[in-house]
């Protein structure tokens, strides 16, 4: 993994907006409706090698494949391993359940969200080792003749793929998170095989505390976080911590998160994690002040910070200057080669829903660039 030693490195959370093409493709496919299997094949190679071609060209240094093939990151799973079926019910988020008009008035403005959420009713196992494959293809040739820093591809972890996909079929939680790291072993390791980082997404860790796992107490919440991130560290046992990075947010979506619970709550398991760097929102109007929790946290020498130092659910494009002083604000916890400049969260989470315009995306990731040229003038001088 490479470190910010010359300049502010700049990177994203993972996904990015598909080409509405694409998204058709997908939702169809998650519908199982007729589509056809060759041109979705070509419409996902054409849009990530466009996609890569993109980040590159506005002077991203850490790229993505933007999670072109998948419906979401935190379902694409059930393609994938044996075990689910159907659909499961979503539960309000707590912070929702107040403000039904709010939730109507967003409801009209995103669309509903696409994909399904399938139950686990058998054990889960490899079943399909192909679209995987596909991926890494796919990304590859994307990479061939573009100048960036290093490209890394996410992963959804055992603990996000349980919150999503509940189970109905393992005695106990702890059984089902276990089969879902044992199975996810061999995609973690087939990506950092390939020759990228390996990011994995863990929101489970913050915001299934008030969405899939509301209702359990904070202690066991606590617990079962403890164990979601042994679980992981079994999983990437063969992987050397400096290929892989994490993903910690409390959902990527507009609303109150007044039930977020803090990040210096679960400060320590976050930094029990094995993967080296960690990606963490550090913007939105809840958790842009959770700065002084990370100066006054214990972290650990080798891990490397990637705030999240613009706005993933806003159309806002946030001034470089204050990208800047975002970027500062953390190299002066732990100096300025162990941050990278990140994202709050995704900006394509779930495909053909949201309301961040796909322009503005890129406009925002630009003001990211020049916001990391600022701050590494005056860190480094020149």
């Amino acid at each position: 993994m490479k470190i910010s030693s010359e300049r502010i490195l700049t990177t994203h959370v993972g996904s990015l907006p598909r080409p509405d093409s694409l998204a058709e493709l997908l939702l169809k496919k998650e519908k199982d409706e007729d589509f056809s299997q060759n041109e979705l094949a070509n419409q996902v190679s054409i849009a990530v090698k466009n996609i890569v071609h993109r980040q590159s060209d506005i002077g991203l240094d850490i790229v993505s494949d933007g999670e072109m093939s998948k419906i979401a990151y935190s379902t694409y799973a059930k393609d994938r391993l044996t075990g689910f079926e159907g659909d499961s019910q979503r539960k309000i988020n707590l912070d929702l359940v107040p403000y039904p008009n709010f939730r109507e008035k967003m409801g009209r403005m995103t669309g509903n969200q696409p994909m399904r959420r399938p139950q686990c009713v058998g054990p889960v196992e490899v079943k399909d080792s192909e679209p995987l494959k596909k991926d890494l293809k796919n990304f590859k040739d994307a990479l061939v003749g573009i100048d960036v820093t290093e490209a890394f591809m996410t992963s959804s972890s055992p603990g996000v793929a349980s919150m999503f996909m509940p189970n109905a079929y393992y005695d106990t939680h702890e059984e089902y998170v276990e089969a879902l790291g044992a199975a996810m072993k061999e995609e973690y390791q087939a990506i950092v095989e390939a020759g990228f980082l390996l990011q994995i997404d863990c929101p489970d860790l913050a915001m299934a505390f008030h969405t899939a796992f509301q209702g359990i107490s904070k202690k066991d919440f606590l617990d079962r976080a403890y164990h979601h991130v042994a679980v992981l560290n079994n999983a990437l046992r063969n992987i050397p911590e400096d290929s892989v990075r994490m993903h910690i947010c409390w959902g990527n979506y507009e609303g109150p998160h007044d039930y977020d619970i803090p990040v210096n709550e679960i400060m320590s398991i976050i930094l029990s994690a094995k993967p080296m760097a960690i990606a963490f929102e550090a913007s939105n109007p809840r958790h842009a002040h959770e700065w002084v929790d990370w100066r006054a946290a214990q972290i650990p020498d080798d891990k490397i910070l990637i705030p999240g130092v613009l706005d993933s659910t806003s159309n806002f494009i946030e001034h470089p200057e204050l990208i800047a002083q975002r970027i500062e604000t953390f190299t002066s916890i732990v100096g300025r080669e162990r941050v990278i400049a990140g994202t709050d969260c995704g900006f394509g989470t779930f495909a053909g829903y949201g309301k961040m315009d796909p322009d503005i995306v890129f406009e925002k990731l630009s003001a990211l660039t020049e916001g990391a040229q600022i701050a590494s003038s005056r860190l480094w001088g020149g």
